[in-house]
């Protein structure tokens, strides 16, 4: 039986014209013995007629923000009560910047604003309007919120165009719901992460460091916090906000990161090494800007700690999670890894793929433990750090 039985969830449902997948999202809802009840903005009943969404859900539609019928005129607050989840699919880039600025201009956004309830966004619109800063701005906002973004994919799209901006299928947004309903053995567990590049002094203004964006680590923050842990995320420097609910400890060197890495791991329960940390540093950076002179300049380079090594020496009683970036032998380079820092599960990915990993909002990774491998297609991050959590949950309780 699935954990969405008995579960009081409304769909709402915005103008886009991913609004035909609804319908099987609904039905597949009530498959699963949710009880459904659906609202839709103005713009949604242009692309499917409010009695088709009745009867798939068996009860009537909501859409309007001031209905006579409802008690007291209130329908937004009966529905913002009744609800334990609330699903948006599709929402549109017009929904998803009312959503972030906590706009009550119809029965939608009204509820949303009301309610206790769970809220998830499934997120559908031209791949140009996906990518734009003011949209990813809206997304930021909308996580700190604490609301779960289901998505999007990539493929062909209604306009034409190719990439990422496509509604993801009604099955995964299930899972997706399902994965939130479950009891998750993280709950009460302290979760440390680190995430983002380390940066190596030359001098006062230059540095070594890399391409990390940070991205993959911040998603899974998020995904912890959703998980019950409490969670520490020691962060090199990125241009990301902080996901609500996580204690962020900033740091700017290996040094640093190791410092506050060791400190807070050994009262912890999982240690996620997704930061970058440079492997080298100048053996002295310089306390004056070093100035151009000749043709070539010499910087001798020593060895950085290694952080995740050292972490996963405090003990046993730490889940120890590393990454693998690896332009090559993608598998027998991260199972190496794996057993020479004595960790518990490593995560690989292929960064000779330009479309996913560093800067990216996709990836594609696998799983790899003492006695399994599980492959993870490409996908949005925050999709691949939930399944990284779910993997964890299942592998501390065996």
């Amino acid at each position: 039986m699935s954990n969405l039985s008995g579960q009081k969830i409304i769909v709402g449902v915005t103008g886009g014209i991913a609004a035909y997948k609804s319908c099987e999202l609904i039905r597949r809802l009530a498959d699963r013995g949710a009880l459904v009840k659906v609202v839709m903005t103005p713009g949604a009943e242009a692309f499917v007629t409010p009695l088709t969404f009745q009867a798939l859900s068996g009860s009537p539609v909501h859409t309007d923000l001031l209905d006579p019928e409802a008690e007291a005129g209130m329908g937004h607050i009966e529905l913002a009560r009744w609800a334990d989840k609330i699903v948006i699919a599709p929402a549109t880039a017009n929904f998803l910047a009312r959503l972030s600025q906590g706009r009550a201009e119809d029965l939608l956004s009204t509820v949303c604003l009301a309610a206790k309830a769970d809220i998830s966004v499934a997120p559908s619109m031209n791949q140009a309007m996906w990518i734009n800063a003011a949209t990813q701005k809206n997304l930021s906002l909308i996580e700190q919120l604490g609301i779960n973004i289901v998505g999007p994919d990539s493929g062909d799209q209604a306009c034409g165009d190719i990439g990422l901006g496509r509604m993801t299928e009604p099955m995964k947004i299930i899972a997706a719901l399902e994965l939130d309903s479950a009891s998750n053995p993280l709950t009460g567990k302290k979760v440390v992460i680190t995430a983002g590049p380390t940066l190596e002094a030359l001098d006062p203004v230059r540095y070594l460091s890399n391409h990390s964006s940070g991205k993959m680590g911040y998603a899974i923050a998020m995904a912890s916090v959703r998980a019950g842990a409490e969670t520490v995320l020691v962060s090199g420097p990125v241009n990301l906000d902080c996901p609500l609910g996580v204690k962020r400890i900033e740091v700017t060197s290996c040094a640093e990161m190791q410092s506050a890495a060791m400190a807070e791991a050994a009262k912890a329960d999982v240690f996620i090494a997704t930061a970058a940390v440079a492997d080298y540093r100048p053996e002295q950076a310089s306390p004056q800007k070093i100035k151009k002179h000749g043709n070539e300049m010499a910087i001798k380079l020593v060895r950085n700690p290694d952080i995740l090594a050292k972490v996963a020496a405090l003990g046993d009683h730490l889940f120890c999670v590393g990454f693998a970036a690896e332009s090559e032998k993608l598998i027998e380079n991260a199972s190496k890894k794996l057993i020479s820092k004595n960790l518990n599960l490593i995560v690989a990915n292929d960064i000779s793929d330009q479309s996913i990993g560093f800067g990216s909002d996709e990836n594609a990774v696998t799983l790899i433990g003492p006695d399994f491998e599980l492959e993870l297609g490409k996908s949005h991050k925050r999709l691949i750090a939930r399944k990284i959590l779910e993997v964890i949950g299942e592998e501390i309780t065996k």
